[in-house]
């Protein structure tokens, strides 16, 4: 992985010691709170509804295991013991005192980590897979391209207030992991005749106004990323509404302009500036990703007969490698996903300080030393030996980090919702824990195969539920909390948004609808159809019959 250099650890310092100097004068009353607003945001502070909340940055979802230990010591000193891990592959403590946070910050720093930009009208966290550079349908890493691009974006004065916040994310898989087509810009990395070239996409996004991305470019080359990046985000700044912001994101101007005039407007850009300071250097290319080469893989087998007497001895350890273990581009090697979703015992994305650090003992003794955050909430260990994956798969039960759901319907993406943040409508946390209860039996679980359930506590959509197989939506009616759900959403290369299926329902009928949803797709299934595979075949229709028969089923 990256490591930061004198330049990079000079900057981060800088920025500690510029924002204790501003919490100091909030503190002491010389700055009102309209005043500090936009500097706490700009370094991931955010004032929620009990405390303030600290959002850390995990560059495109990677963490060392001392890096992971450093935030379990925030969690236990800073916090209430635990951390939530999010969508965007960051990390947020939920009760942060404000005199603290400088603190933290030096703490943080000295484990090259840092709050930069993690809030605010900037460029936030650069996003890709939890599995790049070990994934088996890889076509390369695509870490390299994105440290640059967090390098080029970090507190870079001409992007620090945009109209709005923007998000990018890279894929360079056959199977796009990172949601590309919902961000404000997506970026497919793939060779040409060994030459390296990104698609380049526009204008996704979700919150309340949901839009799938498209394509601007499909043949730029690796060398002219930061110059066409930095041409789409001078005529966003220069064109992007800001008097209302609610239309102030890219996907709107995209959308008002239409793709093709937007790609004008960015190519003339681009003309003057592509041959300029932002053009890479393959030697600046080699520099960076000399930080992502990991020593030779010792030669493993791909077959293993213990492992395979294992499989055939123990159910559940069957089953967890089933749905958990993840093929590797190495023979013998194995990517391991530890899913936060366990039911009651915790919120998914929830992390104890205990269990973070028993991650980073298990990425160096398992692994080779690396955690990462996936785009699900999940914490992936890559670089595992299959011959140890029985050993680490013990010491995950028993610290409750094996949950045999990954990709199934309790794998639940959930905000914080309404029991923490500010701008929620609803609460998230109990309804996405009254569903894993509902469904706790594994195999009827397994009998429905992958199928995503994502729940968001309003429409700033945190826990994009848009893009679910099942979306669930918190809103407000008049003081109450209900439910809207929507159905045929989808990630990946076949990106789509989901359907609203009728009228909203209350939090204690919610896991029987999704039962019912269920049930009604188990009859309509046919063959090893996916939900999604039944959705698109079969239509909203049947499911919206199947969930309003009911007599007083919905309100």
């Amino acid at each position: 992985m990256y490591h930061y250099d004198d330049y990079d650890r000079a900057l981060v310092r800088e920025r500690v010691a510029q924002f204790r100097d501003q919490v100091e004068r909030r503190l002491s009353g010389e700055l009102t709170e309209e005043e500090f607003l936009p500097l706490r945001l700009q370094n991931g502070l955010y004032l929620q509804r009990h405390a303030y909340m600290l959002r850390v940055a995990i560059p495109y979802g990677t963490l060392s295991a001392d890096q992971l230990r450093a935030l379990a010591h925030v969690a236990s000193v800073f916090d209430r013991g635990y951390g939530h891990f999010t969508t965007r592959q960051n990390i947020q403590f939920n009760w942060i005192e404000l005199e603290q946070v400088p603190d933290i910050l030096e703490w943080l720093a000295e484990h090259d980590m840092h709050a930069i930009q993690t809030s605010g009208n900037c460029v936030r966290n650069i996003t890709t897979e939890a599995f790049a550079g070990v994934a088996a349908d890889e076509w390369l890493d695509p870490r390299p391209l994105a440290e640059i691009l967090r390098q080029w974006s970090t507190v870079n004065p001409e992007f620090l207030f945009l109209p709005r916040k923007f998000k990018i994310a890279l894929n360079a898989s056959a199977e796009d992991r990172a949601a590309i087509q919902v961000h404000d810009i997506g970026l497919d990395v793939y060779r040409q005749q060994e030459e390296l070239k990104l698609r380049v996409m526009v204008g996704g996004g979700l919150g309340r106004t949901p839009i799938i991305a498209k394509q601007l470019r499909d043949d730029l080359s690796w060398v002219d990323v930061l110059s066409y990046v930095e041409a789409i985000l001078r005529v966003y700044n220069r064109h992007g509404q800001r008097d209302n912001k609610y239309k102030a994101r890219i996907k709107i101007l995209v959308k008002a302009l239409g793709i093709d005039a937007f790609a004008e407007e960015v190519n003339r850009e681009w003309e003057q500036i592509k041959d300029g300071p932002a053009r890479l250097t393959l030697a600046e290319y080699e520099r960076v990703a000399a930080s992502f080469q990991r020593s030779a893989y010792a030669p493993l087998s791909s077959v293993d007969l213990e492992h395979g007497a294992r499989l055939s001895q123990e159910p559940e350890f069957a089953r967890w490698v089933e749905r958990n273990v993840m093929a590797h581009k190495v023979p013998g090697y194995s990517n391991v996903v530890l899913s936060t979703k366990p039911g009651l015992a915790a919120p998914p994305g929830d992390v104890t300080a205990e269990q973070m650090r028993l991650v980073a003992d298990w990425a160096e003794r398992y692994g080779c030393g690396e955690i990462r955050v996936a785009h699900e909430q999940n914490l992936v260990l890559p670089d595992v030996p299959r011959r140890q994956l029985y050993a680490l798969w013990r010491e995950a039960l028993e610290a409750g980090l094996a949950t045999a759901n990954v990709g199934l319907l309790t794998d639940v993406i959930a905000c914080p919702g309404g029991d923490f943040c500010s701008l929620a409508n609803a609460r998230s946390i109990p309804v996405a824990q009254a569903i894993q209860a509902r469904f706790e039996q594994l195999d009827y679980l397994h009998d429905l195969g992958s199928l995503s359930l994502n729940i968001s506590g309003c429409m700033n959509a945190c826990g994009h539920h848009h893009i679910g197989n099942i979306g669930i939506l918190g809103v407000d009616k008049n003081g109450s909390e209900w439910y809207q759900l929507t159905l045929g959403g989808s990630q990946g290369q076949q990106a789509a948004l989901g359907k609203v299926i009728g009228p909203a329902f209350a939090a204690e009928e919610v896991p029987e609808v999704i039962e019912r949803i269920a049930s009604v797709y188990l009859q309509l299934r046919r063959g090893d159809e996916t939900f999604l595979d039944t959705y698109n075949r079969a239509g909203l229709e049947p499911f919206r019959v199947g969930v309003y028969q009911a007599e007083g089923a919905a309100t």
